[in-house]
């Protein structure tokens, strides 16, 4: 079972490089971090779109033919975990549309709220949909000559959704960036070679040598073309910012700089704290790699206590097509992370982990540490007990799934087999940032949903919807029946 929230999606775009395929290729391979399920490419040459996508890792999708194929000074990127939407070719990012204002590609960070009501809408409408994403929502809305009876642009198709979203957009002339009005997801601007660079974090600038310009702000389109960069504010009243806090605990990469805070330190600083609030006697700190790195660092350091690097991390991990389940205990989580047994033999550890969701893959590192010889196992956690499901596009289970939001920490502590388990305070994470509280979505931890959601209409709309497609199967068989009767 999965044990940790797995990523969402990065996006890349630039303008006016004559290798745009390329270096969107390389910004990719820098977001791979933030989904490996597909990847695709679309470039321009200002006349005509060219396309490749496909399933798995950005490395294995392209190469030096495809590339030299995407021609054109224009290029938008995306790689993708499914957050919503199913694990197809068809649902792989970015998305193209020909239309009347001519071609459209799109790529999507985060996840809307309002998805199935304006889903439904469309459809109703007459729109046909060819994948379950959010993102060709939007590419509906943009394709529409008008919308609640005004002409229809950029602007009022922004106004109409609703929820998490970074966009990255690419007309036959220009390249948009577009930024929810909340600011739930990054989104960066960089310049390399006097060529525009949209990007989710800034580590995809440092690897093709772009400097980096600013944030788009929340709530701001920028607008990328021959004239250069134009900015537009599409929400003049000034929503409430909720920046997704897990970025720093876990999502972003450590070397990427958001909001003028630098993420390995924010991290460490996370430790740090975590070692001023739950203080234990031991004789090592243990990090899980590669996300529990630096809060261990920060606890090693604020605690005086030596830093062992005693789990030690497989990186060249694929899909297990067979289960050895008799064969190997534990296969699916051994084969991650392996002990070094000697470091821990007789040691009281604290094991550092940055977030506990279902709490099965802690329990078995626990369990490893005490097999090995460990006389005492302290688990501490740089992030507040997870209590609510997150719907702005982090893949956190249902309420019911979660370990925190079920049992109490001493009934944790018992599950994991630890001695103690303690996490951070959702005050001494914040403080970790430097930045305000009011500045962050906390909906997972604390249950304040900065963007209304029923998911009680969204089921029945889905219901609905279910019931029409096995309608028109039943429908479409009973017809087939007939055909063969005659």
């Amino acid at each position: 079972m999965q044990n940790y929230p797995k990523h969402y999606c990065g996006v890349f775009g630039i303008y006016g490089h004559p290798n745009a395929a390329e270096l969107t290729y390389y910004g990719l391979y820098a977001l791979q971090h933030r989904g490996q399920e597909s990847a695709g490419i679309v470039s321009s040459d200002g006349h005509q779109f060219r396309t490749h996508k496909g399933m798995g890792l950005v490395s294995q999708i392209f190469n030096g033919d495809v590339l030299h194929g995407l021609v054109g000074k224009m290029a938008v990127g995306h790689t993708r975990y499914s957050t919503t939407g199913s694990s197809h070719l068809r649902n792989a990012q970015p998305l193209t549309v020909d239309c009347a204002r001519g071609q459209i590609a799109i790529a999507h960070n985060g996840n809307l709220t309002n998805a199935s009501q304006l889903r439904e809408e469309l459809e109703n409408r007459g729109s046909i949909f060819q994948t379950t994403v959010d993102s060709e929502i939007i590419l509906h809305l943009m394709a529409q000559p008008s919308l609640n009876g005004h002409t229809n642009n950029l602007i009022e198709t922004v106004r109409r959704i609703e929820g998490a979203f970074s966009l990255v957009i690419m007309t036959e002339n220009e390249l948009i960036g577009v930024r929810d009005p909340h600011g739930f997801r990054p989104l960066s601007i960089g310049i390399v070679d006097g060529a525009y660079v949209l990007a989710s974090e800034t580590c995809a600038f440092d690897l093709i040598h772009a400097k980096f310009v600013r944030d788009v702000e929340p709530g701001e389109i920028v607008i990328i073309n021959k004239d250069g960069i134009k900015s537009v504010q599409a929400f003049p009243e000034q929503e409430r910012r909720a920046f997704c806090i897990f970025e720093y605990v876990y999502f972003a990469r450590p070397d990427s700089t958001i909001a003028n805070r630098n993420v390995y330190r924010v991290r460490v600083e996370m430790g740090r704290q975590l070692a001023r609030e739950n203080p234990v006697d031991a004789d090592i700190v243990v990090p899980v790699p590669d996300s529990g790195n630096y809060a261990a660092l920060g606890y090693s350091q604020e605690a005086g206590i030596p830093y062992e690097i005693a789990f030690i991390r497989n990186h060249y991990v694929g899909r297990s097509f067979l289960q050895p389940s008799q064969l190997i205990r534990d296969f699916n989580v051994r084969v991650k992370l392996n002990l070094i047994p000697e470091l821990v033999k007789d040691k009281r550890v604290v094991i550092v982990d940055d977030s506990i969701v279902r709490g099965t893959t802690c329990k078995a590192r626990v369990n490893t540490l005490k097999e090995a010889g460990a006389k005492e196992v302290h688990v501490r956690v740089s992030c507040p007990p997870h209590m609510n499901p997150c719907v702005y596009g982090i893949d956190f289970p249902d309420r019911n799934k979660l370990m925190a939001a079920n049992y109490s920490i001493d009934e944790i502590r018992k599950y994991l087999n630890a001695d103690s388990l303690a996490y951070l305070s959702q005050d001494g994470m914040v403080n970790a940032t430097g930045l305000k509280k009011e500045s962050f979505c906390m909906a997972c931890y604390d249950g304040n949903y900065p963007v209304p959601y029923d998911p009680k209409t969204d089921k029945h709309i889905m219901e609905r919807r279910r019931s029409r497609v096995e309608g028109l199967a039943e429908a479409l068989a009973k017809d087939e029946k007939q055909i063969k009767l005659l």
